[in-house]
């Protein structure tokens, strides 16, 4: 882990485990946000916390609150109403909550979401008790997504974020590093197998 990546585990780590509101990671595609918020869901500290993941944002409202259902567990229902559906859900994560267990919503591909179900998941973290959330919730998205939290029409969910944190790309000790680990990983000489030169013309592109 390069220290920014070490940084934003904690935070994600923390953001679970302590039922923070909303926690954000930002970073470019591929700086590793979707490994990272696995590792973070799969941690010792994280052991109490069941997510449930997103990967697929581009949802409308119905699919969004069907695909939540599915993944809490709640029975199949397609006539079922939004309100009933919330009901359900919040009768669940109190359960839990009352268990001393933590359910979280972490959405891969964040800045993908429509206006519309970013508002959904800030009335979603929301839910409380008069001493914790019920449902923390992680956003991990692309850059696009800290631009469109800045916007006026989004300002009441970016009030909920608790913790932020951004994955920056690799510099070249970094890249490097993250080289010759994999290679030691695979059970390789990563001196056999790279010049300097290389990992530079790596680290370039």
């Amino acid at each position: 882990l390069t220290p920014h990546h070490r940084e934003a585990l904690c935070h994600v780590e923390y953001g679970l485990s302590a039922a923070k509101p909303i926690t954000v990671l930002i970073g470019e595609a591929g700086t590793g946000k979707s490994t990272l918020l696995r590792a973070a869901i799969a941690s010792e500290m994280c052991r109490n916390v069941t997510c449930v993941f997103l990967n697929n944002p581009t949802l409308t409202r119905a699919e969004f609150f069907q695909v939540l259902a599915a993944r809490m567990g709640l029975p199949s229902d397609p006539g079922r109403s939004k309100a009933s559906l919330l009901a359900e859900l919040e009768k669940i994560v109190r359960e839990r909550q009352a268990r001393d267990e933590i359910t979280a919503l972490v959405v891969d591909e964040a800045h993908a979401l429509p206006d519309e179900l970013l508002e959904e998941i800030r009335l979603l973290a929301n839910l409380e008790t008069p001493t914790r959330k019920l449902l923390p919730v992680v956003l991990a998205g692309q850059p696009e997504l800290a631009q469109r939290l800045n916007e006026p029409r989004l300002r009441q969910l970016k009030q909920r974020i608790a913790l932020r944190c951004e994955l920056r790309r690799l510099d070249l000790a970094e890249t490097a590093a993250y080289i010759a680990s994999r290679i030691r990983t695979a059970g390789g000489d990563p001196a056999r197998l790279f010049t300097r030169e290389a990992v530079t013309l790596i680290y370039e592109h």
